[in-house]
């Protein structure tokens, strides 16, 4: 008997056989069930060992700056009480395990005090920045002609000027706080954001999709809000999670040349501008600490931004 045959007698019930056959895996290989976009990506994010690294050090200092001021309460407001409890320029020892900076305040929950500014600014004027430039690139590149003309030489002129010379000249006019400098350093961060969705968007209007949706009597908000924007997501992302390093260190330099969060607040570039000032006399507690955290942070991010960028790029092949 053939096998053709065995194998409809093993089929059929009643003929010696037991019930239907199991179907069998094709030639090649076995079959495997394809994981959506966003599986994917995220799979390849999580299989980046440094972009692991660079979220663990995030939360890390998210939880350091944000709920370690409650396990380690310290005075950071009031520079005479301070005083009373702590020497100045201290050494790290019993009590202050980082020492003390020249006005008696401990150095560890300085860092704590001037991280949270440092990450509230960093986030805060990423999104600000984000939020701007993807509009604008986006109305930009979707009406082209004259308008898109005008409004990218408007983006040109401004990215001609020195992003810290601008900054230097804002923060100086206005009464420096921290609602102004995230102000001031989103509206210098969002050209780039701009420039690339206005690019992304002269590709994705001439999609067949997008094209329906014209013929089908959608509005134009509706097409940029609803097809435009969201089929740029990578790029946004992307954008989002370098411009908080970027913008970390932007702070980080204005608190280094005197004009970052006004006292009784600091941030970490303030912190290591008056630590500076004690190099000489090897004052190195109040210099490192503050150093080591802008650096390990914004390589944190940057880890993350690269990871971010390889999985999305996984997720759009996968499209």
């Amino acid at each position: 008997m053939t096998d053709a045959a065995d194998s409809l007698i093993g089929a059929v019930p009643g003929l010696g056989g037991t019930g239907p056959v199991p179907p069998t895996a094709p030639e090649g290989g076995e079959v495997q069930i394809i994981a959506s976009g966003w599986r994917l990506a995220l799979r390849e994010f999580l299989s980046n060992r440094l972009a692991v690294v660079g979220l663990v050090v995030i939360v890390f200092f998210v939880l350091f700056c944000f709920v370690g001021p409650h396990l380690y309460a310290t005075n950071q407001t009031n520079a005479q009480g301070a005083l009373l409890y702590s020497n100045q320029n201290a050494p790290p020892g019993h009590g202050h395990p980082l020492g003390t900076d020249d006005t008696g305040f401990d150095i560890l929950g300085r860092l704590m005090f001037g991280g949270q500014a440092s990450l509230t600014v960093g986030f805060l004027s990423a999104v600000v920045a984000t939020v701007v430039g993807v509009l604008y690139g986006a109305t930009a590149g979707f009406f082209g002609g004259p308008l898109d003309a005008l409004m990218m030489r408007i983006v040109d002129v401004l990215l001609s000027i020195p992003v810290l010379f601008l900054l230097i000249a804002l923060v100086t006019i206005f009464h420096a706080s921290e609602v102004l400098l995230i102000l001031v350093i989103a509206f210098v961060s969002w050209l780039i954001p701009a420039r690339l969705i206005r690019g992304e968007t002269l590709t994705l209007r001439v999609r067949e999709y997008v094209q329906a949706v014209r013929v089908m009597g959608g509005s134009r908000t509706r097409i940029v809000g609803r097809h435009i924007v969201p089929n740029a997501v990578g790029t946004i992302v992307v954008f989002a999670t370098f411009q908080i390093a970027d913008s970390i260190l932007l702070l980080a330099a204005l608190g280094f040349i005197g004009l970052g969060i006004p006292p009784p607040g600091t941030d970490w570039g303030s912190m290591l501008s008056n630590g500076v000032n004690y190099a000489l006399q090897g004052y190195w507690w109040e210099i490192y600490p503050a150093g080591l955290c802008i650096v390990l942070v914004v390589i944190a991010f940057n880890f993350i931004g690269d990871s971010l960028r390889d999985a999305l790029e996984v997720r759009l092949q996968r499209r």
